[in-house]
């Protein structure tokens, strides 16, 4: 019996999760990425509830203790740098902590032996048919496959092919940001520094590398439109944003511009009425995304993952059967981490901006 073909687009937690379980359960698994290699940015993720099952499930959850940020909490601080309160390490690491790179890494190592990984690539259009779904790609040959899954984050490429634009799907919490590292000049060890206020908020962290200072410069927005622009135009929003600040700002921005892992992005949900349309489904961010702010974002990953490949299992394989059964069974998981992430937006700022629909996908 043939092998049933799937397409993954994205190579981030998502993506190589749901390869994993669907290579477990004998489909043959290609996952494309548009990043010429696996991504080596991003803050630090963190592990809550369900997740813990998926990462044993998996084989891999001892493995990823060894890399526990082990982080002993975070000193509050005014604009003048003045200590004002401290929070303890469970209010950012959660229950396990991890740097995300060592977390990819580990995906990638547990797949890349019986799947196939294509970088440098991005799916162009899909064409449904009643026996399958063909793939055109940027780079590469056009191929068949029997299901494809959008695992590429909350500008899925994927959604905006299978799905359109749905009025009212990528919801802003108000928030966008930069992110990068540079010479922890403040000394810090397993430690982070936060200043916040109404439309701004600056979190600085050390986490393994003592030498490096993980920096996070977030404010007020009123779409995600930047993380669609140049870097040099994001890096502009930045200055404006914190233009005239003292304590460490003016170091922080001149580092921004030396930064070789500059990243930025917005606070945002994606919310479907259905995360699949005939044979593509959605999972993690690109279908669901409930926000930084949640603190779930790579729990719903894994657990996203790992439902959706149940469910094709318990179904035989019938894929509208599963798909249906995959979203009622996470729906109200889902919403609950939803809520939590539009919470803590509007803690974060002091109720600044309120959510907007945004069509920029």
């Amino acid at each position: 019996m043939t092998a049933t073909k799937v397409l993954i687009s994205g190579a981030s937690v998502a993506g190589p999760a749901l390869a994993y379980f669907l290579r477990r359960d004998g489909y043959e698994v290609t996952v494309v990425e548009r990043a010429p290699d696996l991504r080596d940015s991003g803050y630090a993720v963190d592990f809550r509830g369900a997740a813990f099952e998926v990462l044993d499930e998996m084989g891999i959850l001892s493995e990823l203790r060894e890399h526990d940020t082990r982080m002993s909490g975070t000193l509050l601080v005014d604009e003048e740098g003045t200590e004002i309160g401290r929070l303890p390490a469970e209010a950012f690491a959660g229950e396990l902590e991890v740097p995300k790179r060592e977390l990819t890494r580990i995906l990638h190592r547990i797949t890349a032996g019986d799947v196939t990984y294509v970088f440098d690539d991005s799916i162009s259009a899909l064409t449904e048919r009643e026996s399958g779904i063909t793939a055109e790609f940027e780079r590469g040959a056009t191929r068949e496959f029997d299901l494809v899954f959008g695992a590429d984050g909350v500008h899925s490429k994927v959604r905006r092919l299978a799905f359109g634009s749905p009025a009212g799907a990528l919801r802003h919490l108000g928030l966008s940001g930069a992110g990068f590292s540079t010479v922890n000049h403040l000394g810090l060890r397993r430690s982070g520094i936060l200043q916040h206020g109404a439309d701004r908020a600056i979190f600085l962290l050390s986490t393994g590398d003592a030498d490096r200072l993980t920096v996070s410069l977030s404010f007020s927005t009123a779409s995600p439109a930047l993380d669609r622009r140049p870097r040099h135009e994001q890096e502009q929003a930045v200055r404006a944003a914190f233009a005239g600040r003292g304590w460490e700002v003016p170091r922080l921005l001149e580092a921004m511009s030396e930064a070789d892992d500059f990243y930025f992005s917005s606070s945002c949900q994606v919310h479907l009425d259905r995360w699949s349309a005939g044979r593509v489904a959605l999972v993690g961010d690109a279908g669901y995304c409930a926000a930084p702010t949640s603190g779930m974002g790579t729990s719903q990953a894994l657990v996203g993952a790992r439902a959706l490949a149940r469910a094709l299992a318990s179904a035989g394989g019938d894929h509208t059967t599963a798909f249906a059964a995959y979203e009622e069974e996470l729906r109200p998981y889902v919403l609950e981490n939803q809520a939590t992430g539009r919470e803590t937006a509007v803690t974060m700022f002091g109720g600044g901006a309120a959510p907007t629909d945004a069509h920029t996908s």
